[in-house]
């Protein structure tokens, strides 16, 4: 298989389903140093060389104290590149950090947020790129539906509370093996976040649970991402998309459905 390839065709098909990205847009691509941003960064930076539409990128990164090496390697990487790149030190975050060490990941979210939406500001950008890959979208969904009892995942594309930015996950098709495989040919530095080390969590567990499936059903997770976009409002719970007064239709093919159970 053409890593390279298979990974430009599946951010191709999301960004023009979804139109991520549209003409005169400024992309941020957020970089946090894993696999999965630096094979974001460079997948949009090949792509806008071949695009029918004029956009712009810039990357940056944002230290909340939680890299586990020190990041200036990753730095050096993409400036050698040639992209146009931003460290900050967020200082609410690391002083966080100092006062609150035990924080849970809703509170360290909510100081990114912040510190993304400013920093993006500050570069004159409009979009926003976040590197979640088909594995966290899949992970949410399970999240979401066993432990939350909400039938949701996380958005391909959304607005910034008050519609300042457009966020983005152009990866949403893309597995994390293929960033791996793909940021192994770049031969980029990668460096761990503290955070993707935890283990005994609910992601950690929902992830090694995907893994074992895979064994026995290697397209698992291509399969969730299409039920997500393929959902069957009549056959769920939601009374809101439920004719409960004339649904003589979905009643017959229920029935049809009950007698196959009866009779299996």
């Amino acid at each position: 298989m053409d890593v390279e390839r298979t990974v430009l065709r599946k951010a191709g098909e999301a960004i023009a389903r979804f139109r991520m990205i549209r003409p005169g847009d400024r992309v941020a691509v957020g970089v946090s140093g894993g696999k999965d941003s630096l094979t974001l960064l460079e997948a949009l930076s090949r792509l806008q060389k071949r695009a029918p539409i004029d956009f712009t990128i810039c990357a940056f990164t944002i230290e909340q104290g939680k890299f586990l090496q020190p990041i200036e390697a990753v730095g050096r990487y993409l400036l050698d590149r040639g992209f146009d790149w931003t460290y900050v030190e967020d200082k609410p975050s690391l002083k966080l950090l100092t006062e609150q060490p035990g924080h849970g990941c809703d509170v360290c979210s909510r100081f990114r947020r912040r510190a993304v939406y400013e920093v993006a500001r500050n570069l004159g950008a409009n979009v926003v790129a976040f590197g979640h890959t088909a594995d966290d979208f899949c992970e949410s969904f399970l999240r979401n539906a066993m432990f939350t009892g909400r039938t949701s995942a996380l958005p391909p594309i959304t607005w910034s509370s008050k519609r300042e930015f457009r966020l983005i996950r152009p990866l949403v098709y893309v597995t994390e093996n293929l960033t791996r495989d793909f940021a192994g040919l770049l031969g980029a530095p990668v460096i761990p976040c503290g955070c993707s080390q935890k283990t005994g969590t609910v992601r950690r567990t929902l992830r090694d649970m995907l893994a074992e499936m895979e064994k026995d059903h290697p397209f698992l997770k291509e399969t969730l991402l299409s039920a997500m976009g393929n959902i069957e409002h009549s056959r769920l719970l939601d009374t809101r998309f439920l004719n409960l007064d004339e649904n003589s239709e979905n009643a017959e093919s229920a029935s049809e459905e009950l007698v196959v159970l009866e009779s299996a």
